[in-house]
């Protein structure tokens, strides 16, 4: 897999059972990539290490006065450049290919398990967290892929040359093959603390990174109740944290990194002590001791991978960690789904409450309380909570958790009460999969969206068209009632069969309110649509009122007949107080008393 070839057709379906055997699965998917890379970086690696005995080939035909040897020794020593300047080129390139690409592997199961998840995923894991994997998390984790290939070619030329240099000169080389494993796994106690230490850092990163995800979101609101210096001042303290965890962290680095210097430097002390005694008494050669020292310094080159090797792991691991705990995360409901994949048509019912949405009918539900109604809306789009037990919702008698999951979503679309409006132009926004029998000029006037395209318009002078005006982050530079018409529109573009809107007219003044009402029932003319509303406006343009109390549907008729009928849903509907309705229930006592005088 090459850069240009990315996306993956299919990233593939990932061992999540912890975060080593994710690192492990991710490993046997870049397998080609890893063996290109170890290939390139033998070629590196071995040609450096070669230098020594080239140096000291030249040195020794020096010392001989032979021309001849050292014109060998010469082109010897341009093979080799050619051979480092090749291989550290193709190292490089294969290495990062291999980053990026695992990079953008766990990238695509991350997307893809969001879109399964829905909803879902932000109720089982913290957003901050999300953002965590699928931004650092996710470069680390290239990291050690990128890594293992250049450690593995390290490890392997250190073993060549310790091998060569026994056999080359056994008196020096003995003393080079005994210290390079000692050199190698030095650094091995200080891991765990090293390991500890980074995991921590990481821990207080997630936080930190939480935490300013939900200011952002929230920075509005903090603005409106004087909340933004105490928000602010928290996150100073969780950086702050963050900051004495990387320090600490880092001086144990240091430390390991220390150590790799210091005893290759004692090992190198060692081998020229031992190697000038040796010549002194003429067991060696000029040539040989030259080749020898210069092998030792050579081999601290290769050695440095093992300190990178260690990093990685120890940082990727709790990377990898969080993203197999994401990847492992399942629908309440099976994803293929037990039927054929067809879209079902017909009522809308929910048997938990006995909720039933007419085809083709505009149905509103009163419902007392907003967590219960958004429980409910979700349920009827089929995202049954992943601990309920709940039967799921059926259109047509076709249970909705029993579809495939496209099937699903195709059948019943759900908007909830927090829509998102994600970053581009209003075309782009309302680029979604659609039946086409609603145009967007048709979606974007029934949300009463005029003033919208106005200040899109203003906002984007450089724009012929308002379609064409870019919309910022979440809509930020809207106002909630634009935010909130625009979702409406999206929505209603898509034409499903059966709509379900939760308080999709909240944050919009009365007059627009009336004029969406009626946009809503005539887009969605022979349509099921149900509303989530508590608003007299919607509730009056609807062919059904269902009052939903205490987990069960209690009354259902038109919203004029339940005003005056239902004294619980006369107090959901016009918010009056327990006083104010033991008033109109003795009015209403006394008007019948008056009519049985009167019979």
């Amino acid at each position: 897999m090459q850069i240009q070839d990315l996306p993956y057709p299919d990233p593939g379906v990932p061992d999540a059972r912890s975060g080593p055997r994710f690192l492990v699965w991710l490993g046997r998917n870049q397998l080609g990539g890893q063996l290109k890379a170890l290939l390139w970086g033998l070629l590196h690696f071995v040609s450096v290490s070669s230098l020594p005995f080239c140096v000291g080939f030249a040195v020794q035909a020096v010392v001989d006065r032979s021309g001849a040897r050292l014109a060998a020794a010469g082109g010897l020593m341009a093979l080799c450049g050619v051979g480092i300047a090749l291989g550290d080129t193709m190292l490089h390139r294969a290495a990062v290919t291999n980053w990026i690409t695992a990079a953008a592997r766990v990238q695509q199961l991350l997307a893809r398990r969001t879109a399964v998840l829905g909803s879902a995923l932000t109720r089982r894991v913290a957003a901050g967290e999300v953002v965590a994997v699928s931004t650092g998390d996710v470069e680390k984790i290239g990291w050690l892929v990128e890594a293992v290939s250049r450690f593995t070619a390290a490890a392997v030329t250190i073993v060549l040359v310790c091998v060569a240099l026994v056999v080359y000169q056994p008196a020096l080389g003995i003393v080079v093959a005994v210290g390079m494993p000692v050199l190698a796994l030095s650094v091995l106690p200080l891991l765990p603390r090293a390991t500890r230490r980074a995991d921590f850092q990481r821990e207080k990163a997630g936080r930190a990174t939480e935490l300013a995800t939900d200011t952002v979101a929230g920075l509005r609101v903090l603005r409106g109740i004087g909340g933004e210096e105490l928000f602010l001042d928290r996150y100073r303290r969780a950086s702050q944290e963050v900051r004495h965890a990387a320090v600490r962290s880092a001086r144990m680095w240091a430390l390991i990194s220390a150590i790799q210097v210091l005893l290759p430097g004692l090992l190198l002390i060692a081998v020229v002590w031992h190697g000038v005694n040796l010549a002194r008494e003429g067991r060696i050669t000029v040539g040989e001791m030259v080749t020898v020292y210069s092998a030792v310094m050579i081999l601290s080159y290769p050695l440095r991978h093992f300190e990178e090797i260690a990093m990685a792991y120890s940082f990727s691991r709790p990377s990898a960690k969080r993203a197999a705990r994401v990847l492992s995360l399942e629908r309440a409901t099976d994803g293929e789904g037990s039927r054929e994949a067809v879209v079902p048509s017909g009522d809308l019912y929910d048997p938990t409450t006995g909720l039933l949405a007419p085809a083709g009918r505009f149905t509103a539900v009163v419902c007392g309380d907003p967590d219960a109604a958004g429980e409910l809306a979700e349920r009827l789009g089929g995202h049954t909570a992943d601990s309920s037990e709940l039967p799921s919702a059926l259109v047509g008698g076709v249970p909705l958790d029993e579809l495939p999951l496209g099937s699903a979503r195709s059948a019943v679309l759900v908007q909830d009460k927090d829509p998102v409006l994600l970053s581009g132009t209003l075309r782009e926004l309302l680029d979604v999969p659609a039946s086409g029998d609603v145009s967007p000029e048709e979606a974007l006037s029934a949300a009463q969206c005029g003033d919208v395209l106005d200040a899109l318009s203003q906002g984007a002078p450089t724009a012929d068209d308002a379609m064409d005006a870019r919309i910022t982050e979440r809509g930020r530079s809207l106002s909630g009632g634009q935010r909130q018409r625009l979702a409406l529109a999206r929505s209603l573009v898509t034409a499903p069969g059966v709509l379900v809107l939760d308080e999709p007219t909240s944050a919009v003044d009365s007059h627009t309110e009336a004029r969406i009402a009626d946009g809503i029932r005539s887009l969605r003319q022979g349509r099921t649509t149900v509303v989530f509303t508590s608003s007299p406006l919607l509730l009056d343009r609807a062919d059904r009122v269902v009052l939903v109390h205490e987990g069960e549907v209690a009354a259902v008729g038109v919203h004029r007949e339940l005003l005056h009928s239902d004294a619980r849903y006369r107090v959901v509907v016009t918010r009056e107080t327990d006083d104010e309705a033991a008033a109109h229930e003795l009015t209403h006592l006394r008007e019948l008393e008056e009519i049985e005088e009167t019979a």
